[in-house]
């Protein structure tokens, strides 16, 4: 049994001045990992302030100190999920100094105990259950929760599109045009109508007016690189891109993320979802991007994963969602 860091304390959330110390951590362990992904202070602040339904920053963050210095961060939360359950999700990051050391452990039973809390304060008729999620590339991560109990569910891919030269572009099916959004009251159509493509996926969507403000609310947020198919007065589908530029900047590269493709319900397997994501990597082209990136399940039901192959991308990363029966309390 791993002896635990002596020493090591667990405080709670103190304000958004813990979101430099969250990025210093974030920063350190992916670099450690060879995981290209960053994050920005202004992103983290972004998120701390709107963290939707199931996320109090207040209850549910918790900062690991050693003689004052921040090494390691929690955080929980919970979502309903489209398979009708209630999941109570941990995450966490230990900055690569401290690993080995049991600071990860403290945490997620920290976490657990806290989704424990979580769960016995609400009145929900749907299965409870804990959840978490794990990179490939952290081989102690998923040691840690596969240790604890967790089994896995569900997998995904990060996916990159190494070059934006020599894109095939499909046409936009009949009767659909394509037409920007730009303003608040788009915006929110965008992002419900986002929510409702999804939820004949894998996983929990929150539609909460805090997760629509997270949104907008994004330091990159730029609706001027939104790709919207419109059937009248009806969003058809779209994809919702981004430039990180804080990430690319600190990775020394130019790529775009298509964060979200999407087409709603009625008007699937018509090529629309080809036709979009074409015309986004054109748009990140004309933007100075060089590649571009997204992440899919690669269990999606409506053939997410071929379509992004077809179009270019190739297997990236790959990520395991964990979940295990919710227990009592100890």
């Amino acid at each position: 049994m791993r002896t635990r860091l002596a020493g090591l304390v667990l405080r709670p959330y103190a304000g958004l001045a813990d979101a430099a110390l969250m990025v210093r951590v974030f920063t350190a362990a992916n670099e450690a990992d060879g995981v290209d992904d960053r994050a920005s202070e202004a992103g983290l602040v972004n998120w701390l302030n709107h963290g939707g339904t199931g996320f109090d920053p207040v209850a549910d963050l918790v900062v690991a100190q050693l003689e004052g210095e921040a090494i390691g961060y929690g955080w929980t939360y919970w979502v309903d999920t489209t398979d009708g359950l209630r999941e109570y999700v941990s995450r966490g990051h230990v900055h690569p100094a401290w690993r080995r050391r049991g600071v990860g452990t403290t945490i997620l039973e920290r976490n657990e105990g806290r989704m424990r809390e979580m769960a016995a304060a609400h009145d929900t008729d749907r299965p409870r259950v804990m959840g978490t999620f794990a990179d490939e590339r952290r081989p102690g991560a998923v040691a840690l929760v596969t240790g604890h109990g967790y089994q896995p569910v569900r997998f995904f891919f990060d996916m990159v599109r190494p070059t934006l030269d020599g894109v095939e572009v499909p046409p936009v099916p009949d009767g659909l045009e394509l037409r920007p959004v730009s303003d608040r009251a788009g915006y929110r159509r965008l992002f419900d109508a986002d929510v409702e493509a999804f939820l004949d996926h894998w996983g929990g969507y929150d539609s909460s007016d805090e997760a629509f403000e997270e949104f907008v609310g994004e330091p990159d947020f730029d609706p001027s690189l939104f790709v919207i198919a419109w059937d009248g007065d009806e969003i058809a589908g779209a994809v919702v891109n981004f430039i990180d530029r804080n990430e690319n900047e600190m990775l020394d590269r130019k790529r775009g993320l298509l964060a979200s493709v999407f087409v709603r319900r009625r008007w699937r397997r018509r090529g629309l979802a080809s036709a979009l994501v074409a015309r986004s990597l054109l748009l990140l082209r004309e933007r100075g991007m060089t590649s571009a990136w997204l992440g899919v399940d690669a269990n999606n039901p409506n053939g997410a994963l071929g379509l992004y192959e077809r179009a270019g991308f190739a297997i990236h990363a790959r990520f395991t969602a964990y979940r295990k029966p919710m227990e009592p309390d100890r």
